[in-house]
């Protein structure tokens, strides 16, 4: 792999200056929403630039930018031990990226994800290969395996898979309403939240490997009208920016969106279908300044 093949396809590297700045600029941390909703912002992408897809169905802007997370971690620049949060560490804090520098950074930990591969150690660099020749695949493989199941599970079962993640988030009376033409409603559940509190929450499932667009939020609020105090999508692939906005806008009963990582990250939360595993990686540059 040359060091121009990896200039020319590791296009993530632009991010990786944004990422430091937006984290800085939520206060030092962020969900992946904030985040990727913050550069976008900072940058002024189009929605077509967010809105894009690899071949895979996940947005090309979204993977670039967990690409830039990856890499800054691996710097020492982002903290990766709270599930859920990005977040700067002390380093990152004070850290300011220009492109040059960025470029710098990935060069480098390509350098040493090939000498892991020669000295045939148990690392990241495979994967690492693999987006700087545009495959557009993921950090964590096990998620994109994790997306297939869900996508070969029948209609029935994937209602009833989002019943038991939202029994297992707090949900009581959760019932599946199935296939029964009721405006796109699958299912509806009560959240209580306190002793005195409680909401009805209609719920709809997409097993989706494109994008949900705006009009489809707008159908199921308008299924829910009246009927819910809040409205929850869940899908396997993503929503549009324009969908985003949609869900959220003044005036109008919210929807909840849990697109496939989201929904992945809650299995994981939950620990349904994920059984978590401790590993070590072996840290090269940690042993490398004994060699002098």
């Amino acid at each position: 792999m040359t060091r121009k093949k990896n200039e020319e396809g590791a296009q993530f590297v632009r991010y990786f200056g944004p990422l430091l700045d937006a984290l800085r600029g939520l206060g030092g941390s962020g969900t992946p929403d904030e985040v990727v909703e913050r550069i976008a912002h900072d940058l002024g992408l189009s929605d077509e630039i967010q809105n894009e897809l690899l071949p895979s169905g996940e947005p090309r802007y979204r993977n670039q930018v967990a690409w830039a997370r990856f890499y800054l971690v691996r710097e020492g620049l982002l903290d990766s031990s709270k599930r859920g949060v990005w977040s700067l560490t002390e380093r990152g804090r004070g850290t300011h990226l220009a492109q040059e520098h960025a470029r710098e950074v990935f060069l480098k930990w390509v350098r040493i994800f090939q000498e892991q591969r020669k000295t045939k150690a148990q690392t990241s660099e495979p994967v690492a290969e693999q987006v700087a020749e545009g495959t557009g695949a993921t950090p964590n493989d096990y998620r994109g395996e994790v997306i297939d199941l869900l996508l070969k599970l029948p209609p029935s079962g994937f209602e009833r898979l989002s019943q038991r993640l939202l029994r297992e988030a707090g949900f009581t009376q959760v019932v599946v309403t199935g296939s029964s033409g009721d405006g796109g409603i699958d299912g509806y559940g009560t959240l209580q939240v306190n002793p005195l509190v409680s909401f009805k929450v209609l719920f709809q499932c997409k097993r989706y490997t494109k994008s949900v667009s705006p009009s489809h939020v707008r159908d199921f609020r308008g299924a829910m009208a009246g009927r819910a105090d809040k409205g929850i999508i869940i899908t396997t692939g993503t929503f549009t920016t324009e969908a985003r906005r949609e869900a959220s806008r003044d005036g109008v009963p919210p929807i909840e969106l849990i697109d496939g990582e989201k929904l992945i990250d809650m299995l994981e939360h939950l620990e349904l279908g994920l059984k978590p595993v401790t590993t070590y990686e072996i840290d090269e540059v940690f042993f490398g300044e004994f060699k002098g």
